[in-house]
């Protein structure tokens, strides 16, 4: 039993405080086939972050309530963002500043003006590097496949019923396998930032999945066991258990 991913659009987070530059990285990056995620500042930029979970971020250097550095450093300082591809986009020409964006974690650094052909060569790099490249429309595990496109859930090919916090929460589970994450990261993932409820609200949650995911039929997988709970920590899930 393994977990199988097809391909949908790879979401870009566009980072400037300058409307005009947003609106011409977006042109040039649609064109690509990729969906622009827009944030004017920090803030906003975090909460992207968080509720839309983009595969790659093109961070200018100086932004209203918080340069574009201090805002990469909180990106790599939390668990689950610290891998996050992110290109600092700046007019910065200094080769210490370039020196310095690298240094903290950036995965590239180009310069103002550019060019968009080589923006989306750069980005296409960065993207291969971490391997997400070809982020998931579709995912299965045997007989349970999530379609994230048309927001569905089907085990053998019947239709499951499910709420729409349970929808995306098995979403992230099924995109992230394996791994653990307390309370409070699915708080952050399913719920997004601002929303502010109790951790154990999650475990509300959990019970409902689950109970979705059990088979209507004798003989059918029991894919409510691949949510595990793992004690002291949070839940995960994995296929491993069923291997």
């Amino acid at each position: 039993m393994e977990v199988k991913k097809t391909m949908q659009a790879v979401k870009i987070l566009v980072v400037d405080d300058e409307a005009p530059i947003r609106d011409m990285l977006r042109m040039a990056l649609e064109l690509r086939d990729f969906e622009v995620l827009e944030a004017g500042d920090t803030r906003q930029a975090y909460q992207q972050v968080v509720d839309n979970s983009p595969h790659l971020v093109l961070l200018d250097w100086m932004l209203p309530g918080g340069s574009g550095v201090q805002f990469l450093q909180r990106l790599r300082k939390e668990d689950l963002t610290k891998q996050l591809p992110v290109i600092m986009v700046t007019a910065k020409h200094d080769e210490d500043n370039k020196v310095q964006g690298l240094e903290i974690g950036a995965d590239d650094y180009v310069t103002k003006p550019f060019v968009p052909k080589e923006l989306i060569a750069r980005i296409n790099a960065v993207l291969r590097r971490s391997g997400t490249l070809t982020p998931d429309a579709i995912i299965t595990v045997d007989g349970l496949k999530l379609d994230i496109a048309c927001h569905q859930v089907s085990i053998d090919e019947h239709v499951v019923e499910i709420g729409p916090t349970e929808f995306k929460m098995l979403a992230f589970f099924m995109s992230h396998p394996e791994r653990v994450y307390t309370r409070s990261q699915l708080l952050d993932h399913v719920w997004g930032g601002n929303v502010y409820i109790e951790e154990r609200t999650v475990d509300v949650h959990i019970r409902r999945l689950r109970k979705a995911l059990e088979p209507s039929q004798p003989d059918q997988f029991n894919y409510a066991d691949l949510i595990q709970t793992v004690r002291g920590a949070g839940y995960r899930f994995s296929v491993k258990a069923a291997g």
